[in-house]
C-alpha cells in the first residue's frame, strides 16, 4: 500500500507545473537595469533571509519591495525594471507582467522549498497543500512566459526543478539586524543565571513527523529534569501531539514580524532543529540557524546536507535517533557552559552566511559582463 501511495504521489508530482525559462531567454539581461522590483507576500522570512542584505550591497541598483496582496501596481514604473518574484505571484502581478512584458530588463523567480514534494507529501494539511498549488504552482503557467532566470536556495532543490538551463543557487545571507538582538542584553545563553532551563522547538504542521519524533524525547527529558520547561510552536495536528504534557507551552505560529519581535525581546537556552529524512527536507536550507542565533540559543541540529555533520566544528549535529537526541539534550540541560560554546559557534556560522551578501546578486555582474 505504501509503495502504491508513493508511486501515485510521484506520478502526480510529475504533472504539476514547474518553473521554466521563457522562449528566447539567453541568460543575459534584456537591457540596462534602472531598478529592481521584488514581488512577494511581504513581510516574509524568504525575502529577509535571501534578498534584504543582497539588495543593500554596494553597487546594486535601487530596489523596491511590493506586497502582492496590498501593493498599488499602477504606481510602479516598469521601464528598465528587473523583476524578482519571491515565491509567489498574484493574478494582478501576472497581468501587470503581461501588460509590460516588453519594458523589463529581466524577470527572475526565487524558490526555497520543494513545493511539489510538499503538495504530494502527507505532513502538510490538505488546506495548506491546496494553498501552495494556488499561490506557487498554478501561476507558473503564466509566469514561465516571462522568466529569464530561476534561483534556488540549495543545490539539491535546484536539481529537482528539472530545468535544462542553469538554475543559480542563492544560499541564505541574512542582514545583521535579522539575527542580532536589538534590545539591550548580554550575549550569554538565556537563563544561565536562573534555575530554570527553556528548550524550544519552533515549527509548524509541515514538520509533523518531527513533532512526533520529539514528543517522547521531550517527555523523558521533562520527567528527568523538573527544572526544564519546553516551548513549541504548533497548530492543528501538530499541536495535538503535545497534549497531556506538563511544563509544555504550545504556542501558535506567529506572523513573521511578530516572530522577529519575539526573538528580539527574550532568549532561549536550547533550540531543537530536527529534520525527518524526506524528499522535502533534502532541499532544506539552513535558515533555522539564523533563528537560533537570534534567540542566543544553543542549537541542536539534525545531521545532513542542510546543517552539516558531527565534528565539523563546535555546533551540535546529531543523527536522527531519539536516543541520541535525548542524551544530548540532557547533557546540555546539565551544562549551560557547553550551551554557550555551542551558541557561539552558531553565531559564528551566521556571520559567515552574512558574507554571501557582500557582492549583492552576482547575476547582474554575470549578465552585464
Amino acid at each position: 500500500m505504501t509503495d502504491l501511495r508513493e508511486r501515485l504521489a510521484l506520478w502526480i508530482e510529475r504533472k504539476l507545473p514547474r518553473p521554466k525559462l521563457r522562449r528566447g531567454a539567453t541568460g543575459r539581461l534584456r537591457g540596462p537595469v534602472k531598478r529592481i522590483i521584488v514581488f512577494g507576500r511581504m513581510p516574509n522570512p524568504t525575502f529577509d533571509y535571501y534578498f534584504a542584505a543582497r539588495l543593500d550591497a554596494p553597487g546594486m541598483p535601487p530596489s523596491e519591495v511590493v506586497d502582492i496582496r496590498h501593493g498599488n501596481l499602477a504606481d510602479l514604473d516598469p521601464e528598465g525594471a528587473f523583476i524578482i518574484v519571491c515565491r509567489y505571484a498574484s493574478a494582478k502581478v501576472l497581468t501587470w507582467l503581461e501588460y509590460n512584458a516588453d519594458r523589463f530588463s529581466g524577470v527572475g523567480l526565487f524558490v526555497d522549498d520543494d513545493i511539489p514534494a510538499v503538495v504530494t507529501g502527507r505532513d502538510a494539511s490538505l488546506r495548506y497543500r491546496l494553498v501552495l498549488c494556488f499561490r506557487a504552482l498554478w501561476p507558473l503557467r503564466r509566469l514561465n512566459r516571462h522568466l529569464d532566470i530561476v534561483w534556488a536556495s540549495t543545490p539539491h532543490l535546484a536539481s529537482t526543478l528539472q530545468l535544462d538551463e542553469e538554475v543559480q543557487v542563492l544560499p541564505p545571507a541574512p542582514p545583521e539586524t535579522l539575527w542580532r538582538q536589538q534590545s539591550p542584553g548580554s550575549d550569554h545563553v538565556a537563563n544561565s543565571a536562573s534555575d530554570q532551563v527553556l528548550i524550544a522547538y519552533h515549527a509548524t504542521g509541515v514538520h509533523l513527523e518531527e513533532h512526533r519524533f520529539l514528543r517522547p524525547v521531550i517527555e523523558e527529558v521533562l520527567a528527568q529534569r523538573p527544572h526544564v520547561h519546553f516551548e513549541v510552536f504548533a497548530d492543528g495536528r501538530a499541536a495535538s501531539i503535545w497534549e497531556g504534557l506538563a511544563r509544555v507551552s504550545v504556542r501558535k505560529p506567529q506572523p513573521w514580524s511578530e516572530y522577529l519581535a519575539d526573538g528580539d525581546s527574550r532568549t532561549i537556552d536550547v533550540m531543537l532543529v530536527p529534520l525527518h529524512p524526506s524528499r522535502v527536507n533534502d532541499s532544506r536550507a539552513p535558515t533555522k540557524r539564523i533563528d537560533v542565533a537570534r534567540y542566543k540559543a544553543a542549537g541542536v541540529f539534525s545531521e545532513g546536507a542542510a546543517y552539516g555533520y558531527s565534528g565539523e566544528d563546535s555546533e551540535l549535529r546529531l543523527p536522527y535517533s531519539a536516543a541520541a537526541w535525548r542524551e544530548a539534550i540532557l547533557q546540555l540541560v546539565d551544562d549551560l557552559e557547553t550551551c554557550e560554546t555551542i551558541a557561539v559557534a552558531t553565531r559564528q556560522a551566521v556571520l559567515q552566511m552574512m558574507a554571501a551578501a557582500d557582492t549583492g546578486l552576482e547575476v547582474f555582474k554575470k549578465w552585464q559582463a
